[in-house]
């Protein structure tokens, strides 16, 4: 069920674009004014990385023929992108809905056009590459770590950033929520020493509704991973999730299994790594 949630990206809306080159430079400006916002007050390193960076990207979407269906697609992760760095720069009305005793935290808030949106912080003992690898060059073997998906599958890659996938999520203990898939559309980006992930639901031609599964929807999703203030070899790790899991399933059976799927994840995630790096070590010797 909520795995492929806890895949990490989608949305909703799915819309060709009329004048495609002015609404990406106008994404770009916005995604730039939110990131600057999200990096708090004083002079970021990497706030000037994405400037520089963001430039370059606009030269190479123009510089590469993209057809209008994966020009829209782009489109829609740099959307989901600014509407996630948006949502997380404004730091009022969050309540609390879990804390843990290693410190891991979820918090939640009600948005007029979203509703319930839920924000995962925790801080994790390795550096945002290392995790950006695991979750973004490694995507599809979130299967083999995470018990709540089932399986990823990458349909189609859009130049250095844009990815399209299919995420199956796993059987739930009792079926307390049936079978759900999501197709969602995934910008990976990053800017100096910061790593995001974010992304929407979105439609894709060769992978119809499946047989036995209900397509879910959600996002505007996004996972940015920066170094800790107090430790550059930790990452402040947060997660903001948005779902629609379709169906008629109560609300609060949904907001209590989504807190603490957010919080499961983390484990999880841990524990891969973890694994990961022993398991070099052994090597190594």
């Amino acid at each position: 069920m909520l795995p492929a949630t806890f895949k990490l990206c989608a949305g909703i809306s799915y819309r060709h674009a009329r004048n495609m080159t002015g609404l990406r430079k106008t994404a770009m400006v916005a995604i730039n004014h939110e990131l600057s916002r999200l990096s708090g007050p004083g002079p970021s390193g990497w706030i000037s990385q994405v400037r520089r960076r963001s430039s370059l990207l606009s030269s190479r979407i123009e510089e590469k023929a993209f057809s209008e269906t994966d020009m829209s697609y782009i489109k829609q992760g740099e959307e989901a992108l600014q509407k996630s760095i948006s949502i997380l720069s404004d730091q009022d009305g969050w309540q609390t809905e879990i804390v843990a005793a290693n410190g891991d935290k979820v918090l939640s808030k009600v948005l007029p056009d979203l509703g319930k949106v839920f924000k995962l912080e925790v801080l994790l003992d390795q550096r945002p590459d290392n995790l950006y690898g695991e979750l973004v060059d490694n995507m599809e073997q979130m299967g083999e770590w995470n018990p709540n998906v089932k399986q990823i599958k990458i349909l189609q890659r859009i130049g250095q950033d844009t990815m399209v996938t299919h995420e199956m999520a796993a059987e739930t203990p009792g079926n307390v929520v049936g079978p759900r898939d999501f197709v969602s559309v995934r910008c990976a980006k990053r800017r100096g020493s910061t790593c995001f992930l974010a992304g929407m639901s979105t439609h894709y031609a060769g992978m119809p509704e499946q047989k036995g599964f209900v397509r879910a929807e959600n996002g505007p999703t996004c996972i940015v991973m920066r170094p800790s203030a107090e430790d550059p070899d930790k990452t402040k790790f947060t997660w903001l999730l948005s779902i629609d899991l379709k169906g008629w399933i109560p609300k609060t059976i949904i907001n209590r299994v989504l807190s603490q799927t957010q919080v499961d994840f983390a484990q999880h995630l841990r524990q891969r790594m973890a694994a990961g790096y022993s398991m070099e070590a052994a090597q190594a010797c």
